[in-house]
């Protein structure tokens, strides 16, 4: 019988299931798109039912594919939108609120309150982060002030916290395990990145009580077993991590100075400093890649919080186009941007910028401007954002020779030449697509003892696109001046 892995991706707007050859190989992806919540400017909400259904419709889907075709099972690994945030009822596992997603802006004011009193480089000489709404530490304590009862609740340990690797490990587990890894741990401004502990001022300073949190375990780990009534097997649960830091261990980025970069709803870099955790001076953020036996493998990470959901809206916001393949030849009809540009900060701007207040703008529109222009400068502007992020590790001493990158965005070959010409840097795509779940399908077949170390599972990569930078410096240089001014009129504090 041959032994498979199995790996759900919980991501922003779909839930995945997928089934890997112990090779790396893909055999089975099961997809399951749910509804996004907008109750009010700036928020963004998931039903967490919606994300717990769409992700069992897609887990029983791709295990009645093993079972059709006899595999053995050796282990599930879960990857995940970070920082998402869900609190739930202990003795009756329902949500009490909600899951506020990542990308919700509602605790700006709170967290500019936090400021007067307490700076972004003593939270950051702790937790590798900013002040910001993006983490989870504010939209906990949002929830526990928000609903009737709520705090009274967390406080006599009633309640319990996850992000979605907690939510779905408990619900899987039917409440035997309240677990989570150290990536999704190092996301809610909660826990000290060097000592591995959540830590006592902030949880004090967020007004969050220790009785909700989870324990904290390696990114390979036993989290229990599914319960035996979700499938009729009792499946191991051998890894949780955070999506970004599990396409990193997808792309092998197992070294110090390997890069990657993962184009989804929204753009994440990761680079690898290994045992060192660097402090950077250009408002990165400094986070655990992963943890493994008890240690740690830290990075710089830049975040982009609208990427391919720039495409998303052209879709199904604005309805110039009718599918996402619909961009790439659009973006190819004219020579040059035409000076248009898209800042797509609908929920404000992550970094290098880290304002919670702007809001995007479309620049440079004459009569002549069409669908085309708008969708090529949808696309420009995740490139632009991710030159932001490239040159700002740069600044902070740390140069990219070459980089990978992965996620749906990248099957726009225009895209990812634009890409390499704005950094003008080699670009690597690997042949699978799905390296964010085979990421956490490594991590099982690790602590499985399938892969003896990290050097054994570096056998497995294949790339399969190379790109290099055909565009001149002086065309580069006028169109990131272009980005650079349109950017400045969107900050908030533009005067």
């Amino acid at each position: 019988m041959e032994n498979i892995i199995i790996a759900i991706d919980q991501g922003t707007t779909s839930s995945r299931t997928l089934v890997f050859s112990l090779t790396g190989e893909t055999l089975f992806v099961a997809q399951e798109e749910f509804p996004q919540l907008y109750p009010k400017d700036g928020w963004v909400e998931h039903n967490p039912e919606d994300i717990w259904n769409s992700t069992l419709n897609t887990l029983k889907l791709a295990y009645e594919f093993i079972k059709e075709n006899t595999y053995g099972i050796t282990g599930l690994g879960i990857t995940n939108q970070r920082e998402t945030t869900i609190l739930w009822d202990k003795l009756t596992g329902e949500p009490i609120y909600n899951a506020i997603v990542w990308q919700d802006r509602r605790t700006a004011k709170i967290c500019e309150e936090i400021k007067l009193n307490y700076s972004d480089n003593e939270l950051n000489s702790k937790t590798g982060l900013l002040i910001d709404p993006y983490f989870s530490s504010t939209k906990i304590s949002w929830i526990l002030d928000n609903v009737k009862g709520a705090r009274e609740k967390a406080v006599k340990g009633e309640l319990a916290f996850g992000t979605i690797d907690t939510f779905l490990i408990w619900r899987l587990t039917k409440g035997k395990s309240h677990y989570t890894d150290a990536t999704n741990a190092s996301r809610t401004n909660l826990f000290n990145i060097h000592n591995q502990t959540w830590d006592k001022d902030l949880l004090k300073l967020f007004k969050v009580p220790v009785n909700v949190l989870p324990t904290v375990k390696n990114s390979a780990d036993n989290f229990g077993h599914i319960d035996f009534s979700i499938l009729g097997e009792s499946i191991p649960i051998f890894s949780a991590i955070g999506d970004q830091q599990a396409a990193a261990v997808g792309q092998n980025c197992f070294v110090k100075g390997d890069i990657k970069s993962t184009y989804g709803t929204g753009c994440f870099v990761i680079l690898n400093t290994g045992e060192e955790c660097v402090k950077s001076k250009n408002n990165l953020i400094s986070t655990i890649c992963y943890r493994l036996n008890g240690k740690v493998t830290y990075a710089l990470e830049g975040s982009i919080f609208i990427a391919g959901a720039a495409v998303q809206w052209l879709r199904d916001g604005i309805k110039i186009i009718k599918t996402a393949s619909d961009v790439e030849p659009l973006c190819g009809k004219h020579n040059t941007n035409r000076g248009v540009y898209l800042v797509p900060a609908f929920t404000g701007l992550g970094a290098p910028h880290w304002d919670p207040n702007a809001r995007g703008a479309l620049f440079g529109i004459t009569r002549d401007t069409g669908r085309e222009d708008i969708a090529r400068a949808a696309i420009e502007s995740t490139c632009y954002q991710t030159y932001d992020l490239i040159k700002a590790m740069s600044d902070d001493g740390i140069a990219s020779n070459s980089m990978r990158v992965d996620g749906g965005m990248v099957e726009n070959q225009w895209m990812v030449q634009f890409l390499s010409d704005i950094l003008d840097i080699p670009i690597e795509c690997p042949s699978s697509k799905e390296t964010t779940a085979l990421g956490a399908a490594y991590l099982v077949g690790l602590q499985a003892g399938i892969y003896k170390s990290l050097d054994d599972i570096k056998k497995h990569i294949r790339i399969n696109r190379h790109y290099s930078p055909k565009m001149g410096n002086e065309e580069r240089t006028k169109l990131l001046n272009g980005w650079v001014n349109a950017v400045k009129r969107v900050l908030s504090n533009y005067p």
